[in-house]
């Protein structure tokens, strides 16, 4: 199973869902409001990838963005948001909370005896290499335009939040990095062009299962 984590500051939380070859396994579950508890909701399924939409650390101190967002910006992926320095981000208030707390996850999931291997990744990059660039459409629109092309059992939903669908997104991304079908901005991961998974049948909801054994 492969697993992905929208990361949202201390009153929105984290929004966590899972996938393996078939299909949705579990969640997005939203509001999962501290790094301990998205570890506990993972734990179960023991992801093999856990991706996550948050950068994986700042930029060098005294820069202002980092290399691999520069790399991706020069590709012409997509858009992109620059992350800055450490001391920037420790003194920005409320505006870089998001990235703070992105931080405490990826020390969560490595100081948990799960072992897991967390990747950074980036949904609207996702999105845009399945579906192409967003255009004049709302996100919302988009996103669950690219869900239903996913194919994924489970994942038809009109109610999912964008926070939702972009965990998905993270967590078919997870899935792709594991069968080498991804591109590479430093730390960055994009799945490839052309990676486009197909899951199977996107027929209604999937009952959420916890692994056996």
């Amino acid at each position: 199973m492969w697993a992905g984590v929208d990361v949202g500051g201390a009153r929105k939380g984290f929004d966590a869902a899972v996938v393996d070859r078939h299909g949705l396994v579990a969640g997005p579950r939203a509001r999962l409001l501290t790094a301990g508890a998205v570890v506990d909701w993972l734990t179960p399924y023991r992801p093999r990838v856990v991706a996550v939409d948050s950068p994986i650390g700042p930029a060098p101190d005294g820069a202002r963005s980092r290399a691999s967002e520069r790399e991706l910006a020069r590709a012409g992926v997509c858009g992109i948001r620059f992350t800055p320095d450490g001391a920037t981000i420790r003194a920005g208030g409320g505006y870089y909370e998001w990235i703070r707390r992105g931080f405490e996850l990826y020390a969560a999931l490595g100081e948990s005896a799960v072992g897991w291997e967390a990747i950074e990744v980036f949904p609207t990059a996702a999105w845009t290499r399945w579906l192409g660039s967003r255009g004049a459409h709302s996100r919302a629109r988009w996103s669950a335009a690219g869900l239903a092309r996913l194919g994924l059992c489970g994942a038809g939903e009109s109610r999912l939040s964008q926070d939702g669908r972009d965990a998905i997104a993270a967590a078919v991304t997870a899935r792709l990095f594991a069968l080498g079908r991804v591109d590479r901005y430093g730390e960055i991961v994009v799945p490839a062009v052309g990676s486009l998974p197909v899951h199977g049948t996107n027929s209604g909801p999937r009952s959420a299962r916890r692994p056996t054994g």
